[in-house]
């Protein structure tokens, strides 16, 4: 079911490796991590239940990585998979979002991914459904007529076989036919109380589905109406209670909750203002990653074998400033490097989404060729490490408003410049960049 039951650790390593340089120390980790829940499933049942995951503490500066390792990991094995920031709890007054909205968004995520799954299984068989449906707009069934009763002729007829071909060979698209569609009825509420917020889907959700669903006659082109109709055939032909079913399953067995700026809530509060809350909420995080039990409209979902990741930069705080029953929750300690200019020249030439790529990409769809030099490259990075240095280390975020700066006539002149192949050297790098350098108060220039 899961691609990570082919995955070894090098592998995931390896795949991850397309997508982020360097940090070889964290890939290890989370991709031991993952191995060992294919592991654990292989185990006897009882013996299953008692092995928890050893949940990862990721350290290091903004933008080197740790939230594309982790997001990167869980698309590699298909795993829902879900994002937050731990100062979302942290409001003035303790507004901020209950932690357990964590995993039903989890769960949300798990459903989405399952549904998608099962609509794509019977993709064929709801787009058959939906050319019989379509052809009876564009030519309706023939009737015969048995004495009192009336049935409709089984056996296509001529025309029908032609509309037929023509449907499939595109030939209809733009046809206008008028067809009956379904409409959800709509719950418009308004926010309860904050905090409450999924109290409040949840009662949509019932209300929505206890309201009758509204036919309506609607103009569309034959194509849009193949759409329509194979998408409203597909939610037909799969079970909902099974694919809520197994979203909680894969969400228990395989989510991935990543948890930055953990940092933000660690270190001793004034005991006054907006930080009075911070070990409130490593307090009210702690049963999550410990093990218990959420409820949610898909129906209770189980935290014990959930793999957490939780990361942050630690400059005015240390790992040790978490309260102990949650250091104790994060066994594997991973320490991110910050960037280098040998990783920034990587950054922009080497993964898959490439900075340097993706500019090249951007600039042929207006017809322009683009190229970087060696040199250019390495200006570039060189630079980006200084500003750095000198001002807020952003890591790679660096480099995006380095490349920005360096394009932005580019871009805005492109559509003129059709036909033209620009090539940009250090010469051009120095030209676009030399009154942020000479500057003194470089975060004026780049924020």
């Amino acid at each position: 079911m899961h691609l990570q039951e082919e995955l070894t650790p090098k592998q995931i390593v390896t795949e991850l490796d397309k997508y982020i340089v360097g940090q070889q120390e964290a890939k290890k980790a989370v991709a031991i991590a993952l191995r060992n829940r294919w592991r654990r499933q292989k185990l006897p049942e009882e013996l299953r239940d008692e092995v928890i995951p050893k949940n990862i503490l990721m350290v290091g500066p903004t933008g080197v990585g740790k939230t594309e390792i982790a997001r990167r990991l869980a698309l590699l094995v298909r795993a829902p998979f879900i994002k937050v920031e731990a100062t979302k709890f942290t409001e003035v007054g303790y507004v901020g979002r209950d932690v357990e909205s964590i995993i039903r968004e989890l769960v949300e995520a798990s459903f989405k991914m399952v549904k998608a799954e099962k609509l794509e299984e019977v993709k064929e068989r709801a787009k058959a459904l939906a050319e019989e449906k379509v052809l009876d707009y564009l030519v309706p069934k023939r009737v015969r007529r048995y004495g009192s009763l009336a049935e409709f002729e089984e056996e296509e007829s001529p025309t029908r076989e032609k509309f037929r071909q023509m449907l499939r060979e595109g030939k209809l698209n733009d046809r206008v036919i008028e067809i009956e569609v379904e409409e959800k009825p709509t719950v418009v509420g308004g926010v309860i109380v904050p905090g409450m917020e999924d109290i409040e889907n949840q009662l949509k959700d019932i209300f929505s589905s206890l309201a009758p669903a509204k036919r309506k006659r609607r103009k569309v082109t034959v194509k849009e109406a193949m759409r329509i109709i194979q998408q409203q055939e597909a939610e037909k032909l799969i079970d909902m209670d099974e694919v809520a079913s197994e979203a909680v399953m894969r969400a228990e067995n395989y989510g991935i909750v990543f948890i930055d700026e953990i940092d933000k809530v660690a270190g001793k509060s004034s005991g006054t203002g907006p930080d009075v809350s911070r070990e409130g909420v490593q307090r009210d995080l702690l049963p999550i990653v410990e093990g218990t039990t959420v409820s949610t409209k898909y129906g209770p979902v189980r935290t014990d074998h959930i793999l957490f990741i939780a990361a942050g930069a630690f400059h005015l705080a240390k790992p040790s400033d978490l309260i102990p029953e949650l250091q104790g929750r994060f066994p594997i300690r991973v320490e991110l490097q910050p960037l280098t200019k040998d990783d920034f020249i990587k950054i922009l030439t080497l993964p898959k989404n490439a900075l340097i790529k993706q500019y090249k990409a951007l600039m042929e769809t207006e017809g322009v060729d683009i190229e970087f030099t060696d040199d250019a490259i390495e200006e570039i990075a060189r630079i980006a490490e200084e500003v750095n240095e000198k001002t807020e280390n952003i890591g790679a975020r660096r480099l995006l408003t380095i490349m920005e700066r360096i394009m932005e006539d580019y871009s805005f002149e492109a559509p003129d410049l059709k036909g033209t192949r620009i090539i940009i050297d250090s010469k051009v790098v120095k030209a676009k960049l030399e009154n942020i350098l000479e500057s003194e108060d470089l975060t004026r220039y780049i924020l």
